[in-house]
């Protein structure tokens, strides 16, 4: 379920970007977020400190580097990227919290960033790998977060979502001010099409999407619960396919199932036990 909410909000992101300026966007969805949830859940004043640093790395960071690259390429391309966010949870998992990979992981790790340079190397993308560098810099700034998550103990995933909305909605629109222009123009002219996306965005994509995955997140491993994700980009790439008219080449096939292929293997591959 989480797979098919965030693969069809990356769809439709697409399609408002074309309105609204990315950054911006986000700070919309977020706020829209937080006006939902923050009245339903309590308030986490021991953890608030650390979720304002998970707020603007997982948040204001994440959401203006992956959605901003967005913007620039194809919907297939971009969440092909954003695989690299399992490869780089792992490797941040073993310098942070102690965890082993194994040889299996490790061939995985090369297999998903092999498969991404691949990607890179379109013809299309020459001259332009910009946006993909920002989309795997959001990758990993959200694998940053993930492993803060992690240490923050026991909060509830949505009291999580809410509150890292309610911070990082301010954080968003300070970035869009200083980054981006046309905003107001751009509240001003939108059409009932683009805010049926915001409110996709904000309610069913973030605050049942994330929901539902940071309550899973704390219920379970990781590596049990992330496999499902792989149907994340089959959904995009479909979706891109079928609304949004994008061509499908050889090399971003090749790629992509390179990188989905090893994420597959990091994620089903279970994890050794820890030293010490």
């Amino acid at each position: 379920m989480v797979a098919v909410i965030w693969g069809g909000g990356f769809l439709f992101t697409k399609i408002a970007i074309e309105h609204f300026p990315p950054v911006l966007l986000m700070a919309l969805r977020f706020s829209l977020t937080a006006l939902v949830l923050v009245w339903f859940v309590p308030v986490p004043r021991r953890q608030m400190a650390r979720l304002y640093w998970v707020a603007l790395i997982g948040g204001a960071i994440q959401y203006s580097l992956t959605f901003t690259g967005l913007k620039y390429i194809n919907a297939s391309t971009a969440i092909i990227v954003v695989q690299l966010e399992v490869p780089f949870a792992v490797l941040l998992a073993v310098i942070f919290l102690e965890d082993r990979i194994g040889l299996a992981r490790i061939f995985g790790i090369g297999l998903a960033f092999v498969g991404v340079i691949i990607i890179a190397g379109e013809p299309r993308l020459q001259g332009n790998l910009l946006p993909v560098f920002m989309v795997a810099g959001g990758a990993f700034t959200w694998a940053v977060a993930q492993v803060m998550i992690k240490s923050l103990g026991p909060v509830g995933g949505f009291t999580l979502i809410a509150w890292i909305a309610v911070l990082g909605a301010p954080q968003l629109f300070v970035a869009s001010w200083l980054v981006e222009d046309g905003q107001f123009e751009a509240i001003r002219t939108a059409g009932w099409v683009v805010w049926a996306v915001v409110a996709y965005l904000g309610i069913v994509m973030t605050a049942v999407g994330y929901g539902i995955w940071y309550h899973l997140l704390g219920k379970h491993p990781v590596y049990q619960v992330a496999p499902f994700l792989l149907l994340l980009p089959v959904t995009t790439v479909i979706g891109s396919v079928l609304l949004l008219d994008e061509v499908l080449t050889a090399r971003l096939v090749a790629g992509g199932l390179l990188a989905v292929g090893g994420v597959a293997i990091i994620n089903l591959v279970r994890r050794g036990p820890r030293t010490g």
